[in-house]
């Protein structure tokens, strides 16, 4: 097999392997604060909202030295035990109690951290500037597929459910373990990439499966990464970049947590409201899929770069979020376990309700398949500490987001994120000029970025 195709072939792992282990992590989120509302034990007090705001918040203080148990686990291994904890977070759903929900929340944040700089760094070292957009592309669309295949199944296994049972919990948190842990086993297909150094070594950030010669080189190479993370924070590229993290994380929790528990809660869709969810998830991962394959296979002929991606992505958001505005009750994201029967602004409907789940995805594939990009492209030294750093921000982001969600109407949520993504869209585009002419300066082409 030549370079190219083992690089390439690894890539498609990787996206696979994260397609398992997030069809069961993102199906398990979507649902998680419907489950425990409907939850017969009076003993367990747990909130789905809690468990994912501390899972964002150790996820992101554990950005800061993830490249360093990257850089002395290696990758490879590094990615195989963070699986082990996702598994393990899932399995807790079988039979729920409140210390083991959030004390699994805590191992998950530790363990996102290392799986997503471990992600980074293998994107990054088996991609060069003229494939990290296509790279990037093919990995997001099959990331993304996740949300498509456990949705499925809870929208036909919970048709017709007002509420879930023991047994449909069971059966459904049973299955999404060992499909977890099926992409967990897969992470060992990545094959060797040679003559490459880890993150945090003078030359390079960006070694994938790499053995240190001893103990102590490791040591230096996870302190080199650590300094390396704190230096490039406070570059000016990466402060820009933060804005739009910070916007990315957000809308991750809405589009991930909160918007299914709303559409969950409107007694008016009748008794479709739970089955609903599902098929909510399966549309945010259509738009996720159609657009992660189609920037990936249009970003070596695109003219342009990356800004006009990011521009639909945020004018597909807008619109999102004012449809929502008027179609969703505003208590929706705080409603009890008997729902709410508030209207709107319109009567809700159903077909807004999911078209607007569609451009959600599709939203949120124009920002991150762009973000990936131009991190690697930046940074394809420094892949490790980049990718740790835009984890960082989009996580504790994502962590606050999640603990407002307990407290804040609809409204208020939607309009954060519409002044955060403006913001956030202005300081991508000033990176990218930048980049541009730098690239302009090197006598590249811009349009192979």
């Amino acid at each position: 097999m030549s370079p190219d195709s083992k690089k390439l072939f690894n890539i498609i792992i990787l996206g696979v392997s994260f397609m398992f282990l997030f069809t069961a992590f993102q199906t398990c989120g979507n649902i998680a604060q419907t489950v425990i509302t409907n939850l017969n034990n009076t003993d367990f007090h747990g909130s789905g909202y809690t468990s994912m705001s501390i899972i964002y918040g150790v996820f992101s203080a554990s950005n800061l030295i993830s490249p360093s148990i990257v850089a002395i686990a290696g990758p490879q291994l590094s990615m195989v035990i963070s699986g082990i904890f996702y598994s393990l977070y899932i399995a807790v759903f079988i039979q729920p109690a409140t210390w083991t929900f959030y004390t699994a929340s805590v191992f998950i944040g530790i363990a996102a951290a290392v799986l997503w700089t471990a992600q980074g760094n293998c994107l990054t070292v088996n991609s060069d500037e003229n494939t990290i957009g296509r790279n990037s592309g093919i990995f997001w669309a099959l990331l993304q597929s996740s949300l498509f295949f456990g949705n499925l199944y809870i929208y036909f296994a919970w048709q017709g459910k007002t509420r879930i049972s023991e047994n449909d919990r069971r059966t459904v948190f049973i299955a999404l373990t060992v499909i977890s842990l099926v992409g967990t086993v897969l992470f060992f297909l990545i094959r060797k990439q040679e003559d490459t150094k880890a993150p945090g070594e003078e030359d390079s950030g960006s070694e994938i499966l790499g053995d240190s010669s001893s103990a102590q080189n490791k040591m230096m190479r996870a302190v080199a990464a650590f300094k390396k993370s704190i230096k490039l924070s406070f570059t000016k590229e990466m402060v820009l970049l933060s804005v739009t993290t910070a916007y990315t994380g957000l809308e991750l929790t809405f589009f991930s947590g909160v918007y299914g528990t709303c559409i969950g809660a409107v007694n008016r869709f009748g008794s479709e409201e739970k089955s609903l969810i599902g098929l909510s998830g399966i549309f945010i991962g259509v738009g996720e899929i159609l657009g992660g394959g189609i920037f990936g296979l249009l970003s070596k002929n695109n003219r342009f770069g990356r800004n006009p991606v990011v521009m639909l992505g945020i004018v597909l958001h807008f619109i999102a979020f004012y449809l929502i505005f008027f179609n969703m009750p505003n208590d929706a994201p705080i409603a009890p376990m008997e729902g709410t029967d508030d209207v709107a602004y319109m009567i809700p409907s159903k077909e807004v309700a999911i078209f607007c789940s569609f451009l959600l995805g599709l939203g949120d594939s124009c920002f991150n398949t762009q973000l990936l990009s131009i991190l690697g492209f930046l940074y394809s030294e420094d892949s490790a500490p980049a990718f740790a750093i835009f984890k960082f921000v989009q996580s504790i982001c994502a962590a606050v987001a999640y603990f407002y969600s307990n407290y804040f109407l609809l409204q208020w949520q939607l309009l954060i994120m519409v002044v955060v993504g403006f913001f956030g869209t202005i300081t991508f585009f000033t990176v990218e000029w930048e980049a541009a002419a730098a690239l302009a300066a090197r006598g590249s082409d811009y349009s192979s970025i």
